[in-house]
C-alpha cells in the first residue's frame, strides 16, 4: 500500500520570519532559521524535520506572504 507523506517548499527571499506557520505546524516539521537572515535581513523559515510533514497545509493556509506550498508525495 502507497504511503502518503508531504513536502514543503518555502520561498526564503520573500519570508519575513513572523513565526506563524512554525507555530501552526503540528508536528514541528518548521523553524526559523536562527543564524541566516535572507536579503530582506529577517531571519527565514526553514524545514527542520521534512520527514515528519503530514501534508496538513496548515503552515501555507497561516502564511501571510504566501510563502509556502505543501505537496503530497506517494511512497511506494
Amino acid at each position: 500500500m502507497a504511503k502518503v507523506i508531504g513536502a514543503v517548499d518555502i520561498n526564503q527571499e520573500r519570508c519575513k520570519g513572523c513565526n506563524l506557520c512554525v507555530v501552526a505546524c503540528p508536528t514541528d516539521v518548521l523553524s526559523l532559521q536562527a543564524k541566516e537572515v535572507n536579503d530582506r535581513g529577517y531571519h527565514f523559515a526553514y524545514t527542520m524535520n521534512p520527514e515528519q510533514c503530514i501534508g496538513c497545509a496548515s503552515c501555507a493556509l497561516v502564511c501571510p506572504d504566501a510563502c509556502i506550498e505543501v505537496y503530497r508525495v506517494v511512497e511506494k
